[in-house]
């Protein structure tokens, strides 16, 4: 990956600048490696511990579960707004990974609850975050030189890092028990630490970091937010983003269930072989999207929002759990995908605004809504007509965020350019 352009005729300048950036690299790849552990990978295993050891009953496990996600769903705006105002990021990382290592420590002394409602709504609100934070030090650092390889390459290492922390947990767990997954928390924190402070303060342009950039310099001030529901790409965006997660949110779910009572005896196995089939077709995703300013955002959108129809309408057509675990690599291409490419394209939408960790945190709220609205809805169909045609009804609302993203999305990442310019410029 080619450091910044020169901006000292001095060359020993220039070489020292390419060593902190790719310093800078290095720091930012062990940061979403170790972040996975952390960002998002708990909640699983305090459902199944709260279940198996610590006596508690499905409804009020879900119950819990559901009021302190609804909850970290209305903080995902204002602590977008936090992220794009707060010079201090490194500092939120640092918090946020100690918090989570306290929390998830408490949970398995301490489940009562209190504590343990307590801990859900700030894992909920920590969800909001990490993954914010790590792409505002990613465009503070680099600004929209070449940010489309950065954030493709941040999403390469949060997978790998999924699938190792999925490994290692799997491992400890066993050997040691449920409650050895959840000590592992604060070794990680520690590690998360090291990488993001090694990264120094004022390397991070906290204008360039809230899309200010260069795009704007005579302004320098961000817009009112309710601007940002002005600008097309931002509005289309998140119309398509509620549509696409109403879709694919219960989709998962559905496949499990019907794996499950199509395999009965290996319930576990076939809805663990599901999850890493889509993370290991996100990986290439990510890599895809290190070169979208040669293939362009709104073509792998487009491959992102198909590939959620497709899924659904393969779902509803065959029964045999081995091609329903094959069929998650289209997991992969459309959620994966979509996950991966959301902020590169948000980006571009929203540059010059100074408001895209707020815009992010908007879209995180649009996502939340639509996917916890889906669940019961999908149930619903379930009972009434069957995992068939809960599929393709679901299928139907993906078509129709593709329609959308096909007719109405602009291009925000322009081709053959290492740099995202601001559509309105």
């Amino acid at each position: 990956m080619p450091c910044l352009p020169k901006t000292s005729p001095d060359p020993s300048s220039s070489e020292h600048r390419c060593e902190d950036q790719l310093s800078y690299r290095s720091s930012l790849d062990w940061l979403n490696f170790l972040l996975a552990d952390l960002r998002g990978g708990l909640g699983p295993y305090v459902n199944v511990f709260l279940l198996t050891e610590a006596g508690w009953d499905q409804a009020t496990i879900g119950a819990v579960l559901s009021a302190s996600g609804l909850m970290g769903i209305v903080f995902h705006t204002p602590i977008g707004a936090l992220i794009d105002a707060t010079p201090a990021k490194r500092g939120l990382i640092v918090a946020g990974s100690w918090c989570l290592a306290v929390l998830g420590v408490s949970i398995v002394t301490y489940p009562t609850l209190a504590v343990v409602f307590a801990a859900d709504i700030s894992m909920a609100l920590l969800g909001a975050v990490f993954a914010p934070t790590v792409a505002a030090i990613t465009l503070g650092l680099f600004g929209s030189h070449d940010i489309a390889g950065q954030l493709g390459r941040n999403a390469a290492f949060d997978r790998s890092g999924n699938l190792f922390i999925a490994a290692v947990a799997a491992a400890v767990g066993t050997q040691f028990g449920q409650r050895g997954v959840f000590y592992m928390l604060p070794l990680f924190a520690g590690l998360s630490m090291i990488a993001v402070l090694s990264i120094p303060a004022k390397a991070i342009d906290h204008q360039r970091a809230r899309g200010l950039d260069d795009v704007r310099p005579a302004a320098g001030q961000p817009y009112a937010w309710r601007r940002l529901f002005a600008e097309r790409p931002f509005a289309v965006l998140a119309i398509g983003t509620a549509l696409f997660h109403f879709a694919n949110a219960p989709m998962l779910a559905l496949a499990s269930q019907k794996l499950a009572l199509e395999a009965r005896g290996f319930e576990s196995a076939v809805t663990s072989a599901a999850i890493i089939v889509a993370q290991l077709a996100t990986i290439p995703m990510a890599f895809l999207v290190m070169r979208a300013n040669r293939i362009g955002g709104k073509p792998l959108l487009i491959l992102a929002f198909a590939a959620l129809p497709l899924r659904g309408i393969l779902f509803a057509g065959v029964d045999s759990p081995y091609w329903m675990i094959a069929f998650q690599i289209l997991d992969g291409m459309g959620a994966g995908l979509f996950d991966v490419l959301l902020p590169l394209v948000l980006y571009g939408a929203v540059l010059g605004s100074g408001r895209y960790n707020m815009a992010r945190g908007i879209i995180g709220t649009i996502q939340g809504i639509g996917g916890a609205s889906s669940y019961a809805f999908a149930g619903g169909l379930v009972v009434w007509g069957g995992y068939s045609v809960a599929f393709a009804v679901l299928a139907g609302v993906g078509l129709a965020a593709l329609v959308l993203m096909l007719i109405a999305m602009p291009e925000t990442i322009p081709r053959g350019t290492t740099e995202i310019h601001s559509p309105g410029n």
